[in-house]
């Protein structure tokens, strides 16, 4: 759903030099400009992999066209991105924002939990599901994620919880390097995408515990595929049109290649899965 921008809450780290933005809804969204350091191809990048994640049942955060007014960017002079020494003005128009987990001022949001409380994370196995995802999409980061404590039912309405039970939640985030960046390709590598705490693949002992993500997305539909094209502004693309078909043409066919590349990254020489003989 498109939203306007209304205040500048603070600059987000990252390459992308994204800033943390309340908007007109009343929502707070990370938003990624279109003239960004990394390219505006992440900005395809991350609207595609967020219409994705939904369809597939994994944790990524609501996102949403982000609009800056050229009003709010002369009331709000500290929105800029920073080149070395040099500033670069932000672009009016639509830019991407993935919705922050609810009030900053109210909410603590952790990129870090020590292992005693990673391990009581609730959906601790939706990182089984995001390493077949990023394999599938060729995720040239390592896999990003934040934790926050709130109610299970209201992130995680599959779980059998007590509509009053509170627990840490992960939440999967920053999806920009999904097809290499702004390169658009899909390369094979074993251990793209792993979350650097492999302990949260600590039980995995077979392909069938990356179920059921595995076959969702060997017969993903190309209709959520048309969804998400259709969805993004020209603005982003501005002639890239015709690589970002062939890209997703050659996504679709790696589809049923996943459950190889999983056994790949089994035997790859730093295995991720201790268990899985």
């Amino acid at each position: 759903m498109p939203v306007d921008a209304r205040r500048l809450i603070r600059k987000m780290r990252g390459g992308a030099q994204a800033h943390l933005l309340e908007a007109e809804d009343g929502h707070f969204y990370v938003v990624k400009f279109s003239n960004n350091p990394q390219h505006r191809r992440v900005l395809v990048n991350e609207w595609i992999a967020s219409v994705f994640l939904k369809y597939l049942g994994l944790p990524g955060a609501d996102a949403a066209m982000v609009r800056v007014a050229p009003e709010f960017l002369e009331a709000h002079p500290d929105v800029h991105l920073q080149l070395g020494s040099s500033r670069r003005p932000v672009e009016p128009g639509w830019h991407f924002g993935s919705r922050f987990p609810g009030d900053p001022t109210r909410i603590v949001v952790y990129d870090f939990l020590p292992d005693a409380l990673l391990t009581k994370v609730e959906n601790l196995m939706d990182f089984r599901g995001m390493l077949a995802f990023d394999q599938w999409m060729g995720n040239a980061d390592s896999r990003q994620a934040v934790f926050f404590r709130a109610l299970l039912k209201e992130w995680l309405p599959a779980h059998a919880a007590h509509p009053r039970q509170v627990g840490f939640v992960a939440q999967m985030i920053d999806h920009g390097f999904v097809f290499g960046g702004d390169h658009w390709r899909l390369d094979d590598a074993p251990l793209q995408g792993i979350y650097h705490r492999v302990m949260v693949y600590a039980s995995v002992r077979s392909l069938q515990d990356f179920e059921p993500w595995l076959e969702r997305i060997v017969h993903f539909p190309e209709a959520i595929v048309d969804q998400a094209v259709k969805q993004i502004p020209p603005a982003w693309l501005a002639g890239d049109e015709g690589a970002l078909d062939a890209l997703l043409d050659q996504l679709m066919r790696r589809r049923r290649r996943v459950p190889d590349l999983m056994e790949a990254c089994r035997k790859a020489k730093s295995n991720p899965f201790p268990a899985w003989a």
